[in-house]
């Protein structure tokens, strides 16, 4: 919510090539070498690089250093800290030619690095397109539309944060409530803010991935960091329809239950080229496409894909062409009768555009996937028995997108499968509680052994045991067979353990006679109801499952309490009907993310009282109160320090029902 300026660098060209995110990262690293050493040299940073995550499994300190002699003669020369980041970039540059990474977009990846920063021009005009298409009768953006793709209007206009919202909207409908976007025709810059942070909080919500990127960027309007989270939004819009629950015709791509959990564990892009495969056997092509660049660049599998979802509208002129972008200009018209939109050009086809070819290949599937409704009966009651009950879904869906927005290198598509052979909860396990776990004794992906499974899944129990958690009974194996309540209430256990470990690391740097104490789930239901009074208002909750919170009323006073001007109340309702709590409920969830609180429950979770997720959204919000400096909020400044008055009871221990959970309590 303040007016952060950031990490400023006088050489703007070397600035340009870090996000906010990475300059205040690196330069905390920089500053605590030089802290600890008293200064830091050339000979000092090999150690110094090496122990950054992103090189760390690329080279040794040799390496490392033999690079820095060709630009340093004195190896103790001292160093500063735009010479650290000029090293890093030198090093980073010789990272992608030695791992022989390409100038891509994040259209494909999962994250967004600052290893590429070329923009492409093809993909630009198509994802301004997009927004021309799905934008131009919103009410407030069709002044600014149809924007230009050959001038930087895109980078101009989304630094307001009102267009990004609006575009998380349109690819997960009701996402954002909009009454919490801040849409005036000139926005002060603390207003432009708010939207950057609900934009970021929700696009993670949503599953985009966000580690490298900060509001600063955004309201710099940072060409290729706006296009890598554009793309994000635009890929989650065009692909949600490319799975078992949206279309259970899906179940004809494969043979046996076996098969079924493989497709159920599949990322979307994956789904398709499966489905691409499939319509392409049956048109008689021989060859495998494998990717959404090189397979298709000829031409030959979109002619024969189109031929068999659309004999109507195609033909063999498209086969008997010789030259590629002849073909690729009959591929695109005939798409064009399918009323595809055009993501791509003929020249993005034959030079092999991934990302535009994937958003083609979504378009097709959208409008004629070419599936049957008659699938075998038993392969669609297995289908269904997969199919969890609602609750359960949205708590996969939270600790999956939960999971995804902590930057670890493996993306979760589907929790129930993907957690199965360990090592997605021990990387989660090593950001939550660094040094953890013992990486000599667990093995990565892909694990032929299925004992070597469970040894992962062991080491997560017995971690999960170190660091408290209730696991009666419960042993790797019980992972690895995928019994989902087990799975839920240990993932519960360890997102709870990293919410109080946030809450007790924030209470230890601001408090000193507290530190080492424990915060409890009392402590938090004790801040809140107190935060609630002391700003005059008379709701309060007896427990996270008390039944009157789904008004949401009790959490529009919380969040006003911890930050006046931020609730609109003309907008409240009294909360009464079911549609008037949704209502509020999806308020409540936008402005707590507008602050600058990280969560990840639905509106229903509150309306139906989840007490799982009731406990996160209060411990968010209490996470980022007291974050804030008491000279922020002048009106509020008769609130008496939240920090020093947080009352730790010694006598709550992790036996008590609110520090240690059954797990039958957790999974419920």
């Amino acid at each position: 919510m303040s007016s952060y300026v950031g990490v400023l660098v006088s050489d703007q060209e070397l600035q340009s090539q870090f996000t906010q995110v990475e300059l205040r990262t690196l330069k905390s690293k920089f500053l605590s070498a030089k802290t600890e050493l008293g200064r830091v040299t050339v000979g000092g940073l090999p150690s110094l690089l090496k122990k950054l995550k992103v090189f760390d499994e690329l080279f040794d300190e040799d390496e490392i250093k033999a690079m820095l002699r060709e630009t340093y003669e004195d190896m103790n020369e001292e160093i500063d800290f735009e010479s650290f980041l000029r090293a890093h970039l030198n090093l980073q540059t010789r990272a992608v030619s030695k791992t022989g990474g390409s100038k891509g977009s994040s259209f494909l990846k999962a994250t967004t690095t600052t290893f590429h920063h070329a923009i492409n021009e093809s993909e630009r005009a198509s994802y301004v397109s997009h927004i021309n298409n799905y934008l131009k009768d919103d009410k407030f953006l069709k002044q600014f539309l149809p924007i230009d793709p050959s001038t930087n209007a895109l980078f101009d206009l989304v630094k307001d944060g009102v267009l990004l919202c609006k575009l998380i909207n349109v690819a997960v409908p009701g996402t954002i409530d909009e009454r919490a976007i801040n849409t005036k025709q000139h926005l002060n810059p603390w207003e432009r803010n708010e939207n950057h942070t609900l934009c970021l909080n929700s696009a993670k919500a949503i599953g985009c991935t966000v580690v490298n990127i900060g509001t600063q960027d955004l309201i710099e309007g940072r060409p290729h960091l706006l296009l890598g989270l554009i793309s994000q939004i635009i890929k989650i819009q065009l692909l949600a329809d490319v799975n078992l629950k949206k279309t259970p015709q899906l179940m004809e791509l494969v043979e046996d239950s076996q098969e079924v959990e493989e497709l159920m564990s599949l990322s979307p892009e994956k789904v398709l080229l499966k489905w691409m495969n499939f319509h392409l056997k049956k048109a008689g092509y021989t060859k495998q496409v494998t990717n959404f660049s090189s397979d298709l660049k000829d031409g030959e599998a979109y002619a024969h894909l189109l031929n068999t979802l659309a004999p109507e509208h195609s033909g063999p002129s498209a086969l008997s062409a010789k030259d590629p972008t002849e073909r690729a200009n009959m591929i695109l018209e005939q798409a064009e009768k399918l009323d595809c939109q055009r993501y791509l050009t003929s020249k993005d086809i034959v030079e092999g555009s991934a990302n535009l070819n994937l958003a083609f290949v979504a378009e097709i599937f959208q409008h004629r996937n070419g599936l049957t409704d008659k699938v075998d009966s038993d392969k669609m009651s297995f289908a269904e028995m997969m199919t969890d009950d609602a609750e359960t879904s949205r708590e996969e869906r939270c600790f999956r997108m939960w999971i995804n927005s902590l930057g670890i290198s493996t993306h979760v598509n589907n929790v129930f499968e993907d957690v199965r052979n360990g090592w997605v909860l021990l990387e989660v396990l090593d950001k939550v509680s660094p040094s953890s776990v013992n990486w000599k004794q667990a093995t990565k992906p892909p694990i032929k052994m299925p004992f070597r499974k469970v040894e992962n899944c062991n080491q997560v129990i017995e971690i999960g045991r170190n660091l408290n958690f209730s696991l009666v009974n419960v042993a790797g194996n019980d992972i690895v067979q995928g019994n989902k309540k087990l799975i839920i209430a240990y993932l519960w256990q360890l997102m709870r353990f990293n919410m109080l470990q946030l809450l007790k690391n924030l209470r230890s740097h601001s408090q000193g006679k507290h530190q080492g104490k424990e915060i409890t789930d009392t402590d938090i239901l004790k801040w809140a109801n107190n935060k609630v009074k002391s700003a005059g208002r008379t709701s309060g909750m007896e427990s996270f499952k008390d039944k009157s919170l789904s008004s949401g009323t009790f959490f529009l006073e919380l969040l006003s309490a911890v930050e006046p001007r931020v609730v609109n109340w003309s907008l409240v309702t009294k909360g009464e009907t079911d549609e008037d709590k949704k209502s509020n409920a999806t308020y409540i969830i936008s402005i707590a993310r507008k602050l600058g609180c990280s969560i990840f429950l639905l509106p229903e979770d509150i309306v139906e009282v989840n007490s799982k997720m009731i406990l996160t959204l209060t411990a968010s919000i209490m996470y980022w109160s007291l974050q804030q400096p008491e000279d922020q909020h002048p009106r509020a400044s008769d609130v008496d320090d939240d920090v020093a008055n947080l009352e730790i009871d010694a006598s709550e221990n992790k036996s008590s029902p609110e520090g240690k959970m059954k797990n039958e309590e957790a999974a419920s």
